[in-house]
């Protein structure tokens, strides 16, 4: 993938990391200067520092911006089959049913993530792409020969063929980003991210017209043929730039994957993490069920999820462009607290204006939290060789957190009366989002303690 290019700049960007060599003594980055020639040949060359931009490094972010676009983006339209599942194609299925289809697709997304990971250091990143590209396409025309109230054919096809593709291309085009960019690399992957938050309006919007003019099965094969052009296009465009793989014995390969968990900032990110994947997504999973359980008509219920990822688009960009500046941590701890105090809001809100006000404010602040957790694990990578190893262990534990934090909140629902009694779901979402934020910043402060000179105090 985007070989010739790759060969053409390979001059600027080896310029390029000798010119960030001349600071690394500053920060711990890179091989120290005055080594011989024939020792920087050593495995000490694995931790050179990225290039840090480049012709490369940008068609990457472009790649990975259609990657995103497609995957975490199509991802975000599940609402609409949720809806259609519900009222015409799933009939015999009950609604908690039916959400589990969404459900264990995220959860398939994240959980394979150490494998996916492990391959990824091990030099296999395009033959993932091109093989996830392959697949999550062919599932989408598998799904699309789905038959009605055959509910094992959109488990299968949906659920876990879309989502395994969806894990060979996620992972991977967010780790290619972390090795291509250092003082950057925030920015990089907020604006790469943003393309979820593109695809999360577009994908709902595109569904919803189509079905009006066209019956199931050419909705998805319509949907499923722009997937593939965006998909063939991304694999031209994204590159990963080599680094030598990390010299092991094979008898110390367990010990090496056990020391990752000897990591306490990064140990203790990961439980933040989980905490706050159980109760973040509770909005972008119940808000149009709320704002039609209020009396807000369905049609304009339909645009809050629309709302909700064009809140996004600005924070997964924006606070990434200061995180360079002060620090991934630094951005991620108090946009995490305010979303945890915007989900208490819920209870006030009475009307379309108040839920759209909420869903952009909401929007703006979780998606800072999407977009700066894979910047934020990168930085605490040391070896940049075991980047998609330590992704993949935060991502696969995050993964049970997907799968099991909605239905836990849609359990916590109850009727009364014809409606909805909401405050145990938000409440648990808002008291596990604040948990999630607390061992965030005790992650802060654990990592700052053991480096304290690392980005010159910029955590």
């Amino acid at each position: 993938m985007s070989h010739g290019s790759q060969s053409s700049s390979s001059v600027d960007e080896t310029v390029a990391v000798h010119d960030i060599l001349a600071d690394e003594e500053k920060d711990g980055f890179g091989v120290a200067r005055g080594k011989s020639e024939e020792e920087n040949k050593s495995p000490d060359v694995l931790n050179l520092p990225p290039p840090d931009g480049g012709q490369d490094a940008w068609m990457t972010v472009a790649g990975t911006w259609m990657i995103q676009f497609c995957t975490y983006g199509y991802l975000s339209s599940f609402g609409v089959y949720q809806d259609f599942y519900t009222r015409e194609f799933l009939v015999n299925r009950s609604p908690s049913d039916i959400s589990w289809i969404g459900s264990f697709q995220l959860f398939m997304m994240y959980a394979p993530g150490i494998l996916v990971g492990k391959a990824f250091d091990r030099g296999y990143f395009c033959q993932m792409i091109a093989v996830g590209s392959v697949l999550q396409v062919f599932s989408m025309f598998m799904l699309s020969l789905a038959k009605e109230d055959q509910y094992y054919q959109v488990f299968l096809s949906q659920g876990v063929g879309m989502g395994l593709g969806l894990s060979l291309l996620f992972l991977p085009s967010m780790s290619a980003i972390g090795r291509h960019f250092r003082r950057r690399r925030a920015l990089a992957m907020g604006i790469a991210v943003s393309g979820a938050s593109f695809g999360g309006i577009v994908w709902p919007i595109m569904l919803n017209k189509l079905q009006e003019k066209l019956n199931f099965p050419n909705v998805i094969r319509t949907t499923a043929g722009v997937v593939a052009l965006l998909l063939v296009l991304a694999n031209i465009l994204i590159s990963n730039p080599p680094i030598l793989p990390a010299p092991t014995v094979s008898g110390l390969q367990l010990t090496k994957f056990k020391s990752h968990f000897l990591d306490k900032p990064y140990v203790v990110s990961i439980f933040a993490a989980f905490c706050i994947s159980l109760g973040l997504f509770f909005p972008f999973f119940y808000l149009e069920l709320y704002a039609i359980d209020i009396g807000i008509s369905k049609e304009l219920a339909s645009y809050t999820i629309t709302l909700l990822n064009a809140g996004s688009i600005l924070g997964r960009v924006l606070p990434n462009f200061f995180a360079d500046k002060f620090g991934p941590f630094n951005l991620l701890v108090p946009c995490l607290v305010i979303s945890g105090g915007l989900v208490f809001s819920i209870f006030g809100l009475t009307n379309f204006a108040s839920i759209s006000v909420f869903g952009i404010l909401f929007g703006f602040w979780s998606g800072a939290y999407v977009s700066l957790i894979p910047s934020l694990l990168a930085q605490m990578t040391k070896n940049m060789a075991e980047l998609g190893t330590r992704m993949g262990i935060a991502f696969s534990i995050v993964g049970i957190a997907m799968l099991v934090g909605t239905p836990i909140e849609g359990a916590l629902l109850h009727v009364h009366d014809g409606h909805y009694i909401w405050f145990k779901s938000v409440i648990f979402c808002g008291v596990i989002t604040m948990c999630g934020a607390a061992a965030m910043a005790v992650s802060r402060h654990l990592f700052i303690r053991e480096n304290k000179d690392v980005h010159g105090g910029r955590v």
